[in-house]
């Protein structure tokens, strides 16, 4: 791994930013009204460099417990934190906050440093740090070094850098395979290149010119540059603090908590299935549909939390349920978050996401925790089927990554392999995806809506293709709805015409003798008309049909090439269409041009048939009008 994060964490005025300042040069301190005051109210971002060459990233977060929604706006994607504690004062209430965070965002790899210890007796500092080491007890950094360090004297600098090291040492590449997500824990703007957003890149990787959206406003945007650690960058890599100047956009349409990521990727949500885990130190139970500040990568979302198998939630336990979020938010599969208390604002719980984007679930139901406990701890395979299936749309592989938090190259193995055992349909073009159960559940779909239609049209090609996607099946986008119906038409279900679909037995019927006499003997009424065509009420007086069933067959004829229609008012036999067409060629081979009054002498009929024809072979391009005269378009 060529590039890690660490976060800071800890109570106000603990030292971590005179800490990051002796370990680094740097003050994050960037704005006025921390340095009068001496905290850190907003973020602030430094580097250093690990004796290996590795360069690693640092985030100083505020300590205030005003300020905590800025400090899980920082800490979410880091690889390391450093849980800084003053000898002089020890734990405090922000330190058990901070570490309930970090419990929660189950942040593994840590280093406990005592800072400030210039300042106390040596008797002072063994007893807090006995009792630092019982706060530990049974956390995720129960394990973790203590180290004692004074910022200002750089007592224990030397061992805290070697410590950052070796921990770091052993943590898994991350690949840049997929869509690139960075949460925007920053937004502003630099002169002479417009805005800039920063934040952790926690996947994919990002380019010099790469198509990029900020979700969930929807702002298409593209890379103008890259920074990492204020150095410019061709590319940038998962795990990476990045700055991206974005092209087109201004800093008022992008908030902290937005996401910036691979264009067409990522689906913007309000909901989410989680497993929700309640802190036991929490004073009191989370009922069902408790109205909770969700903390989801930089965003602080205001939520109610659905509890699926239970009417509240107590203090130590865990549960699946479905986070219905008043305000649109991008997740992945295993993203880590935390639920804070609406109000009095106090850290109670978190856990990780399921489903980035799951459908409406009813309480109580097996079926729905089934379907989560497989998504939660099945193998890919399952993880994938499951995933899959009940969809309202086949998906390709990029969404299956995303939405199971599998990798792309893991995705397309298990694919290929539940293909193959015939879990899974490939759509034609080998794009998209659809559990073989949900195709053959749309198949039956189609079908019946085919027969019904046919039986109430049967003079007509087929259903209007649109009309059928927007009546029955409004979750497939329209292209893919189009994959789907060339599968069917490859099984033998279906015909397609450019603008209808019809089953295929349909397809090639005969029609009824009745319906045969019927057009022919319209069609017939047409001929004889020739370039003189009666109307079409006319036409159906003389059939004796009433309006609705008479364009049934007047529209059959069209489709069909018989009739030709040249108007909203006119209707001509193809032959007479085609007679006229010759006339007109003909006579504009020796002609410079052909007035209307000469088309209608030519054509032998009056000006009230031959201005309607004369319009139709200018909108076909056959001819074309230069004031009063037509002539022929050239080819």
């Amino acid at each position: 791994m060529n590039y890690l994060v660490i976060g800071t964490a800890g109570h106000v005025d603990h030292g971590k930013t005179q800490l990051i300042k002796a370990l680094t040069g740097i003050d994050t301190d960037r704005l006025r009204e921390e340095k009068e005051r001496g905290i850190s109210i907003e973020l602030g971002f430094a580097y250093m460099d690990l004796p290996d060459g590795r360069r690693a990233g640092i985030v100083d977060v505020p300590g205030h417990e005003r300020f905590v929604k800025q400090m899980l706006a920082g800490i979410s994607g880091i690889d390391l934190v450093l849980l800084v504690i003053a000898a002089d004062e020890g734990v405090m209430p922000q330190t058990r906050e901070h570490m309930d965070i970090i419990q929660l965002l189950d942040i593994e790899r840590g280093i406990v440093v005592l800072n400030k210890v210039d300042l106390v007796e040596p008797d002072w500092l063994e007893l807090v740090e006995e009792d630092v080491r019982a706060f530990l007890a049974g956390s995720v950094l129960e394990d973790a070094p203590v180290l004692r360090v004074s910022a200002v004297t750089g007592e224990g600098l030397p061992a805290l850098r070697e410590t950052i090291g070796m921990l770091t040492a052993g943590l898994r590449e991350r690949t840049g395979a997929g869509p690139a997500r960075l949460p925007i824990d920053r937004v502003f703007s630099i002169t002479g290149f417009g805005t800039v957003v920063t934040g952790t890149l926690v996947s994919g990787s990002l380019k010099l010119g790469d198509p990029v959206e900020v979700l969930p406003p929807r702002l298409v945007s593209r890379v103008r540059t890259l920074q990492v650690h204020n150095q410019k960058v061709q590319k940038a890599g998962p795990g990476q603090r990045v700055a991206v100047n974005l092209v087109g956009l201004e800093t008022q349409e992008i908030n902290r908590g937005d996401v910036l990521a691979s264009a067409g990727f990522f689906k913007p949500t309000r909901r989410l299935d989680v497993r929700l885990f309640l802190l036991g130190n929490t004073p009191r139970p989370l009922k069902n549909r408790a109205r909770v500040r969700f903390h989801l990568g930089a965003a602080e979302i205001l939520s109610r939390v659905l509890l699926l198998d239970r009417d509240e939630l107590a203090p130590g336990e865990e549960c699946y349920a479905q986070v219905i979020l008043e305000a649109e938010s991008v997740a992945e599969r295993g993203d880590r978050f935390v639920i804070r208390s609406y109000s009095p604002m106090r850290t109670i719980g978190g856990g990780r996401v399921i489903d980035a984007n799951p459908p409406r679930h009813k309480r109580n139901q097996p079926q729905v925790l089934d379907r989560l406990a497989t998504l939660e701890k099945g193998n890919p395979g399952e993880l994938i089927s499951q995933f899959l299936q009940g969809g309202p749309a086949p998906l390709n592989e990029n969404e299956v990554a995303q939405g199971t938090g599998l990798e792309p190259d893991t995705v397309a193995a298990v694919c290929r392999e539940l293909e193959a055992g015939g879990a899974l349909r490939r759509l034609p073009g080998g794009g998209l995806l659809a559990h073989t159960d949900d195709y053959r559940r749309w198949e039956r779909a189609v079908i019946g809506i085919l027969k019904d239609y046919h039986g109430r049209y049967p003079l007509r090609e087929g259903h209007p293709r649109e009309e059928l996607r927007s009546r029955a099946f409004t979750g497939f986008a329209t292209a893919r709805f189009q994959d789907f119906l060339q599968a069917l038409e490859a099984d033998g279900v279906v015909t397609l015409y450019p603008q209808s679909v019809a089953l295929r037995e349909f397809a090639g019927r005969e029609l009824p003798e009745k319906a045969r006499k019927t057009l022919a003997e319209m069609e017939g009424l047409f001929r004889v008309g020739g370039m003189q065509p009666p109307t079409t009420a006319q036409v159906l007086e003389k059939l004796g049909l009433p309006e609705p069933e008479g364009q049934e067959y007047l529209h059959h004829l069209i489709r069909a090439g018989t009739l030709v229609k040249i108007d909203n008012e006119w209707c001509f036999h193809v032959e007479a269409v085609e007679e006229a067409r010759r006339r007109i060629g003909d006579y504009l081979a020796e002609h410079e041009g052909l007035s209307v009054g000469e088309a209608r002498n030519l054509l032998g009929t009056s000006r009230r048939y031959t201005l309607p024809l004369l319009e139709h072979f200018d909108r076909v391009r056959y001819t074309k009008r230069l004031g009063d005269l037509r002539v022929l378009v050239r080819k």
